[in-house]
């Protein structure tokens, strides 16, 4: 089955989701996820830096996130927040079924105005967190796009995302899977 090159994108404009270079890099185009805030993360966090949980792969679902916000409009706070979050408060690379759980109360636990999100907002950000392993369904499309992002980046593992478990269908479309697959296996991520 053959595709079309372009999609439109939510702010009506048509790309190519395999060429279109948005800017996506972490430093300094991001206000939320500052120096500080990596920081702070990366005090508490009980893994290698570098591992199939880390920086590397939160740069990756952060800019698949991205990528999926620009073609279907879901909240880039949100994703940005859970792109650095969702996984921060593992305690193995393995098995570790209520990792989701520890970083939405972590989350819950930070001082006010330490994340840049309404109270709405920061209740999605809890909801992605907590769920993202299991979640299939959730009424908020920023939340969907957020698992989404993540599901994108298991090729890392050799596991091919498989749209059966995505849930936007920004997500769905094989030229945005090969995309993301090809970043995924290279274990780049820009800005790192």
């Amino acid at each position: 089955m053959f595709y079309s090159d372009t999609m439109q994108a939510g702010d009506g404009s048509i790309l190519n989701p395999m060429t279109e270079r948005r800017n996506f890099s972490l430093t300094p185009n991001s206000e939320l996820i500052t120096d500080s805030f990596l920081d702070q993360i990366r005090q508490q966090y009980r893994l290698n830096w570098h591992g199939i949980h880390g920086i590397a792969h939160w740069q990756r679902v952060r800019e698949n996130g991205l990528r999926l916000a620009s073609l279907n409009g879901a909240n880039p706070k949100i994703i940005e927040y859970f792109a650095f979050t969702h996984d921060s408060q593992r305690q193995n690379d393995g098995y570790d079924p209520q990792h989701g759980a520890r970083a939405s109360q972590w989350i819950g636990e930070q001082p006010a105005g330490y994340f840049k999100l309404s109270q709405e907002e920061m209740k999605l950000l809890q909801d992605a967190c907590r769920q993202h392993t299991g979640g299939v369904s959730h009424p908020n499309l920023s939340v969907m796009t957020c698992w989404d992002a993540d599901r994108l980046d298991l090729m890392r593992v050799g596991i091919r995302p498989n749209p059966f478990y995505l849930c936007t269908s920004a997500a769905k479309n094989p030229q945005i899977i090969e995309w993301a697959i090809a970043r995924s296996i290279s274990g780049k991520a820009q800005g790192f």
